[in-house]
């Protein structure tokens, strides 16, 4: 493994990325805050003791390259960051359908490859690639947000297959509705929040912290025997659409006095 317990964080500038690494930092590592946005970056990382910034695109190589040359081996990788471009499909533009795709998940691709060639060398490491809950069911207007989130979930399970030679154990978490990043406008409104906390079986949205805490066991020692797998961490959401359907009351009995639907006697 790798000399020093170390985690970078892609995104890390805010929201999921910028809990990962607090929460990365309250558990011993040395924590790298990567991101775009330099100044948020720098904020975050100014939280956080001996947390290092890192000003780079994910889908440009050489930048992250830089940043890896910058911080050295991570022990973790949290490939976080992500964008999201709204609107019909029938009226996105090219441009906007390439942009996310270049982020999401060329840049996953990037992150994930250049620091394994690193781990690999160094004997090992850990990587998380954050998807969604839209990777298994898309939203209305989302563009190319849920394809590029459901080519994570793939892609994590190709790195998983080819790197576990080395050493290095990849998986993936996939948030649901969560209170913070790119949700807070939708969120801000309270009859749509408490519409949407109505939906979810747990009864309430998820938080930055329910997701990190996720990425940091998957990261950890416990998760030793976890590779290729995606976690939704989603309050049961996901998997209940037909209890949001209706139903006659009449095909919910049970034993002999339940009448069975269409059976006459």
């Amino acid at each position: 493994m790798t000399a020093d317990r170390s985690l970078l964080v892609t995104g890390g500038a805010a929201g999921i990325g910028a809990e990962i690494a607090r929460l990365a930092a309250a558990a011993g590592y040395r924590v790298g805050v990567l991101d775009v946005d330099g100044a948020g970056a720098r904020r975050t990382a100014g939280e956080i003791d001996g947390a290092v910034v890192l000003e780079a695109s994910v889908a440009d190589e050489d930048e992250v390259e830089a940043a890896l040359d910058t911080f050295g081996t991570p022990e973790v990788l949290v490939n976080n960051a992500g964008i999201v471009r709204f609107g019909p499909l029938l009226e996105h533009s090219a441009a906007d359908f390439r942009s996310v795709v270049a982020v999401n998940l060329v840049g996953t691709f990037l992150c994930g490859r250049l620091a394994a060639r690193r781990m690999a060398t160094a004997g090992g490491g850990r990587i998380v690639n954050m998807a969604s809950m839209n990777g298994t069911a898309p939203g209305p207007n989302a563009g190319a947000y849920a394809s590029t989130k459901a080519g994570i979930m793939m892609l994590t399970q190709q790195m998983a297959l080819e790197w576990s030679r080395f050493g290095i154990r990849v998986n993936c978490v996939a948030p649901g509705l969560i209170d913070g990043g790119m949700s807070a406008p939708i969120n801000a409104d309270p009859v749509l929040r408490a519409e949407r906390e109505l939906a979810v079986p747990r009864g309430r949205l998820g938080t930055t912290a329910d997701i990190a805490k996720a990425v940091l066991w998957l990261a950890s020692e416990d998760a030793d025997y976890v590779t290729g797998q995606t976690l939704l961490v989603d309050g049961g959401i996901t998997m209940s659409i037909l209890s949001h359907l209706p139903r006659p009351a009449s095909v919910d009995g049970v034993g002999e006095a339940a009448r069975t639907p269409g059976r006459s006697e």
